[in-house]
């Protein structure tokens, strides 16, 4: 009759562990999950404008459009600054300097209780500049 015993110097040791413990992962995931949920929505935030509702599927992220903006008053801000009427064009031409060979995507967001002629007006503007890649920003309907 053969007994296996432990060696006197595996008696006080452990076996190595074989399995990984996430929950101290996921608690970290977790946590970092709230803090983007709740801190995504302030980011987003610049000049606050009531955005119509539409039914249109969302753009791909190009990479770092123009944000125009147009409030209720019918202020104009050109990436959250504010721009006159009269500065409009140049703002622009600079805007289209800069970019170089190809113009960049704008995002016009304009107020719904504005009147449609300053949208227009600003539209105007934009394609005289060169600015053809006009995406408008609307909210997805029922938000």
């Amino acid at each position: 009759m053969a007994v296996n015993l432990p060696s006197q110097a595996a008696r006080g040791r452990r076996a190595p562990m074989a399995e990984i413990n996430v929950t101290p992962l996921v608690d970290v995931m977790l946590v970092l999950l709230i803090i983007f949920m709740v801190t995504a929505p302030l980011m987003t935030a610049g000049v606050p404008v009531n955005l119509p509702d539409s039914r249109a599927k969302p753009l791909a992220n190009p990479a770092k459009p123009v944000r125009i903006a147009i409030d209720a008053r019918g202020t104009v801000f050109v990436d959250e600054v504010e721009v006159s009427d009269a500065t409009l064009p140049d703002a622009l031409a600079q805007l289209v300097a800069k970019s170089g060979a190809e113009p960049p995507q704008v995002y016009l967001r304009a107020d719904r209780e504005l009147p449609y002629a300053k949208v227009v007006a600003v539209m105007g503007e934009l394609s005289r500049a060169g600015l053809t890649k006009v995406a408008l920003v609307t909210v997805a309907q029922g938000q």
